[in-house]
């Protein structure tokens, strides 16, 4: 049936921020963590800050949205003791960098968000860490409405780098993935999510477009037995924890109807513009279209005239077509490498 995986292979081509708007993006981070600094030093010079790039820039996942942003998380660290409260720490950062865009920056629950209109923004969380170089050590978090909790995004880079299912494919269905929630929008799971289910239930194969079916078919079949996506990482808890029933079925919903079609255009469809349209529905308009033929039938039809290539029973017919019953006969052949 139609073989997409060369338009998966495209697509994640198509997904990668372009070159032009992520040197933007390290300039604007450079000129953030300048910003902190000054800000700190001349405000608050007991607390030193310390970054840390963190999330899908280091995973190799950042992706670009269909509104063609993309984001950044940059930790700022504190090697001390804080003496205030999270928020107020969070509200120091955010004094920091508030008028650095022309776009208001956001004061959320986890993290300062510098906005950059159009373009991306950078998320600050604020941790502090009492020990830089103790490991059994993990950071605080500070977030705005429950105070300091433990957290550790490196601790979880780590885990993600050592996985045995780590591969560059796995970084390609992880991509898919967040395409797809992004595409869909509706409080579709964070890409932290989406990360973490394809890691722990990815089915490898060949083909990309086999492997992603495969693996929204595994990520049904355990969510429906129990509905949970566990941090593998400080802290451990439940990303699925606070979803009401709405949010719940909104996911299975369009992960059921998803599967449908990746179903059909692997299975059922032959022509690969077709199955390709079925793909496009779901992870958006920056899927590639097939061409409007059977591609199965096509290369079925070059491995045959290979095989009669080798053989030395291949004959090309004056229109140029290469087949056995009549024509000239080739000269013997050795498929070197092939």
């Amino acid at each position: 049936m139609a073989n997409c995986n060369k338009l998966f292979l495209d697509f994640d081509k198509e997904l990668n921020v372009l070159s032009t708007k992520k040197n933007k993006l390290f300039l604007s981070a450079i000129n953030v963590r300048k910003a902190i600094r000054k800000h700190f030093k001349e405000n608050h010079p007991d607390y030193i800050p310390k970054f840390s790039y963190q999330g899908s820039n280091e995973l190799g996942t950042m992706i670009r949205t269909k509104e063609d942003t993309c984001d950044l998380d940059l930790g700022v660290y504190f090697f001390r003791q804080p003496d205030v409260e999270a928020k107020t720490l969070q509200k120091w950062i955010f004094d920091a960098v508030e008028n650095i865009t022309d776009t208001p920056s956001m004061h959320k629950n986890k993290c300062i968000r510098v906005i950059y209109a159009g373009d991306y923004h950078i998320d600050l969380p604020a941790y502090f860490k009492l020990k830089k170089d103790d490991d059994s050590e993990h950071p605080q978090l500070a977030i705005k409405e429950e105070g300091f909790k433990e957290s550790d995004p490196l601790d979880f880079i780590k885990w993600f780098r050592n996985s045995s299912r780590y591969s560059p494919q796995l970084i390609r269905i992880i991509k898919d993935l967040k395409s797809w929630c992004d595409n869909i929008r509706n409080k579709m799971p964070s890409g932290l999510a989406m990360t973490i289910l394809a890691e722990k239930y990815i089915q490898p194969n060949d083909r990309d477009d086999i492997t992603l079916r495969d693996t929204l078919k595994k990520i049904s079949e355990e969510l429906n037995k129990k509905w949970a996506c566990e941090m593998p990482a400080t802290p451990f808890d439940d990303l699925f924890k606070d979803f009401d029933a709405n949010r719940k079925k909104n996911f299975l919903d369009n992960l059921k109807a998803f599967i449908d079609n990746a179903d059909i255009a692997i299975d059922k469809e032959k022509n690969q513009l077709a199955a390709s349209k079925l793909w496009k529905k779901h992870l958006g308009f920056r899927f590639p279209e097939g061409a409007d033929e059977d591609i199965d039938a096509k290369e079925a039809a070059l491995r045959a005239m290979k095989v009669s290539v080798l053989a030395g029973v291949a004959k090309t017919d004056p229109t140029g077509k290469i087949q056995e019953s009549s024509g000239v006969p080739h000269i013997k052949h050795t498929n070197y490498g092939g």
